[in-house]
């Protein structure tokens, strides 16, 4: 199978590994928590939809801009996981392994960002 340059960014990957590990979360959650679940299920899903589309542009402030999206929506899931502890739905063990990979993707895509706004 033919595989696409963005596929094999590790920023990629690990937004990838995210989005997994954030439907593990969802699914531990309980009845009666659907805006929330869903504001998690979006805000993981486009830090890696974002990710694609930045890859798909030519224009480095346009690829860059794609990715600031994506790292807007890594941030606003590490904000869910702190209303979901506030709100004692979650202990922050719970969500160890989604927030490190969320800190992983803030940072990669950080890097990210400054390195393509560097073209401009």
């Amino acid at each position: 199978m033919y595989e696409l340059s963005f596929e094999k960014l590790v920023v990629f990957q690990v937004a990838a590994e995210l989005v997994a590990e954030c439907q593990r979360v969802i699914d531990q959650l309980g009845r009666g928590k659907s805006k929330i679940k869903d504001q998690l299920h979006r805000a993981s899903t486009s830090v890696l939809l974002n990710i694609a589309e930045g890859a798909g542009e030519f224009s480095p402030g346009d690829k860059a801009h794609s990715y600031r999206i994506a790292l807007r929506s890594a941030c606003e899931c590490v904000g869910i996981f702190v209303v979901l502890v506030k709100l004692g739905w979650r202990q922050p063990a719970d969500l160890f392994a989604a927030r490190e990979l969320t800190v992983r993707v803030v940072s990669m895509l950080t890097k990210l960002i400054h390195s393509v706004e560097a073209r401009v």
